[in-house]
C-alpha cells in the first residue's frame, strides 16, 4: 500500500477571501505577515504496490474529484 500526501490550492488569479480574512486578522493581532492562502490538506491510502500506477490513480483522483482544476491546483506526494 501507498499513501499520497494531497495539497490543493487556489490558483495564483484567483481572489482567496478566506484567506484575506485570516491575513487580515494576524495583521490586527501585530503578526508580521505578508499574505495568507486557504487550502486543502488530503491523505489518500491506495492499495497499490506500483508507484508509477500510484501516481497515475492519484492524479485522476484529484482532477475528477479532490480539486477543481479550473480554481485549484494540487501538488501530491507518495510514501511506502
Amino acid at each position: 500500500m501507498l499513501k499520497a500526501k494531497v495539497n490543493v490550492t487556489l490558483k495564483k488569479s484567483i481572489l482567496d477571501p478566506q484567506g484575506s480574512a485570516v491575513e487580515k486578522a494576524l495583521r490586527s493581532m501585530d503578526y508580521p505577515v505578508h499574505s495568507v492562502r486557504i487550502g486543502k490538506f488530503m491523505e489518500v491510502t491506495l492499495n497499490e504496490e506500483s508507484k508509477e500506477k500510484a501516481t497515475q490513480v492519484m492524479d485522476e483522483i484529484c482532477r475528477k474529484l479532490l480539486s477543481n482544476p479550473v480554481i485549484e491546483d494540487y501538488t501530491f506526494e507518495l510514501e511506502d
